[in-house]
């Protein structure tokens, strides 16, 4: 009998796997383990599809397909992980992985070597900047149109297994072959970790891994040992991470037996308190948390210890509002689930997980959407707040539960040189595909640059780059519109600076440009100058920016 092949004919056994696979999730994982009412209908049920449907029914194919569906039943945040994809979305959070050391672009239709990781396998073996990957184990990968997932596939593997790449070098004239033996390699959580001002310290977290504490403390004691006396943490588009990095990293700057964060689950034995435990080297420092809007989880308890203890002054836009904490469960197949498990509550006892309506993600999801159009991206009195759930903070100011973590400042969107001709350029890609190539045609040139400085010496003076870069777009199709092109000009050679910036020096660079100009950033400098960030925290808004 052959196996279903059209998927309409399929929308029937999936909605019914749908409507009890909850009752399978409940048996699978509760801590009763005995037969129930419901345990024996779902056995019954996929017995008669196994036995008797009209045509031979791959069972296990069908539970996975609805295992995604069943889960965003419950909440917007609890999620099924294939076996197949465990691996990567692990690696993401774990601090290493075992692959050749190399951060490649697919700008093209083949992958071009951006930076190769210092000290890693790929550097020990001869690989530059600029080579193209044309073959992965004899196997052609350049012209063939593949997603960047399938390459990054083809590199990673086991610890000590080798990978024969075919390169070619634009000095040789040659295909080049390559054995790389693959390795650990770190997956960083620090961005850029420099001196932005005077005595000031810049810190953008990525992502709350398991490194994360140690990354940052090593980026906090080296920027001290610089000459910084005050800090600006950057965890706007964090979406989180491990719950431990956060309260490590709030440990730092709290003194003993402040509260952190309280978490609480279905049972009282799941519920838990967590306080500083003094030892934090830097807790007399002056202290400002950037976030925005896409700022969740993690980022949204280190914020919120800040604020509620008034040790912090937050600078930015409304967080996401994700205060709701998964557990992974790993199941026999590989694959796993993360089900939320507690939600978490900030000092003040407040919980920021916005609304949401089970089974209705879509619509969670379009929150931020909602926001924009509400105008809450650029005034922050289009933010209505809940007035049943004021809570105070140590120094007794009013905050709001309900909807992420408001600012004490808030900066608007900045939408200054924001025009139809720079959505234009940019929605098509074109600034990064331009840094791409300028990097590569001018790589040897640039390559020997120790600084930024140095760096911006090197590369042509803004009106030369920017016409080079109208010039560019022109031949991909876009018009020169010089009125709009005028008004985005800053705007259109910042970015392409900072982009060509990280290409040529590193990841950080692209903060070092783009910082200069950054409102948000700018806000928070002018604070710390004026003593905000040590003196009793007022809530205060900055005007909004008008776009052209």
């Amino acid at each position: 009998m052959k196996q279903i092949k059209n998927p309409v004919a399929w929308m029937p056994l999936l909605i019914a796997l749908s409507l009890i696979g909850g009752m399978w999730i409940g048996v699978r994982f509760s801590d009763n383990r005995g037969s129930g009412r419901g345990e024996e209908k779902l056995a019954e049920i996929l017995g008669l599809i196994k036995n008797d449907y009209v045509d031979e029914v791959d069972v296990d194919s069908l539970i996975e397909r609805t295992l995604p569906n069943l889960l965003s039943n419950l909440d917007p945040h609890s999620t099924y992980i294939p076996a197949e994809d465990l691996q990567a979305v692990n690696d993401d959070l774990d601090g290493s992985f075992s692959g050749i050391g190399i951060v490649f672009t697919m700008l093209t239709d083949t992958a071009t070597v951006n930076e190769v990781i210092a000290g890693g396998p790929s550097e020990k073996v001869g690989l530059m900047p600029g080579d193209r990957i044309m073959t992965i184990n004899d196997s052609l990968v350049a012209g063939q149109d593949l997603p960047n997932t399938d390459i990054v596939k083809m590199l990673k593997g086991e610890k000590g297994s080798k990978v024969k790449l075919g390169i070619k070098r634009k000095n040789a004239k040659k295909l080049l072959t390559f054995e790389v033996t693959r390795g650990d390699i770190p997956v960083n959580s620090i961005d850029a970790s420099y001196i932005i001002a005077p005595e000031t310290g810049y810190i953008k977290v990525n992502k709350f891994g398991r490194t994360t504490r140690d990354e940052f403390l090593t980026g906090l004691v080296n920027l001290r040992n610089e000459g910084a006396k005050r800090y600006i943490v950057d965890l706007r588009g964090n979406g989180g991470g491990f719950l431990e990095m956060a309260i490590y990293m709030a440990n730092e700057f709290l003194p003993a037996n402040s509260p952190i964060v309280f978490t609480r689950g279905r049972k009282e034995m799941e519920d838990s308190q967590v306080f500083s435990d003094g030892t934090g080297a830097f807790q007399d420092a002056e202290l400002i948390v950037l976030l925005d809007e896409y700022s969740a989880s993690a980022s949204e308890i280190f914020a919120g210890a800040m604020q509620d203890n008034d040790r912090a002054l937050i600078v930015g836009r409304r967080s996401f509002g994700k205060g709701l904490v998964q557990r992974q469960t790993t199941l026999p197949d590989s694959s796993a689930i993360r089900l939320t498990v507690q939600r978490y509550f900030t000092p003040s006892g407040r919980c920021i997980q916005k609304d949401y309506k089970p089974g209705k993600r879509n619509a969670y999801e379009l929150d931020i959407v909602n926001r924009y159009e509400h105008g809450e991206f650029y005034n922050s009195d289009s933010i209505k707040f809940n007035e049943e759930l004021q809570y105070r903070t140590l120094n007794g100011r009013t905050v709001y539960g309900g909807g992420g973590i408001m600012p004490d400042v808030f900066v608007p969107n900045d939408t200054t040189g924001v025009t139809k001709y720079y959505y234009d350029v940019a929605n098509a890609g074109l600034l990064q595909k331009f840094a791409f190539e300028y990097t590569d045609k001018n790589r040897q040139a640039l390559s020997g640059t120790k600084s930024l400085s140095e760096f911006l010496n090197r590369i042509p003076d803004d009106d030369e780059l920017l016409q080079q870069f109208v010039a560019y777009a022109v031949q991909k199709g876009i018009p020169a519109r010089w009125y709009y092109i005028n008004i985005s000009r800053n705007l259109i050679v910042k970015n392409l600076k900072a982009l060509i910036a990280s290409d040529i020096l590193g990841r950080e660079y692209f903060y070092q440009v783009s910082n200069k100009d950054d409102a948000t950033v700018k806000r928070a400098i002018s604070e710390l100058d004026a003593g905000s960030a040590a003196a009793p925290i007022m809530p205060k808004q900055e005007p909004p920016v008008t776009s052209n």
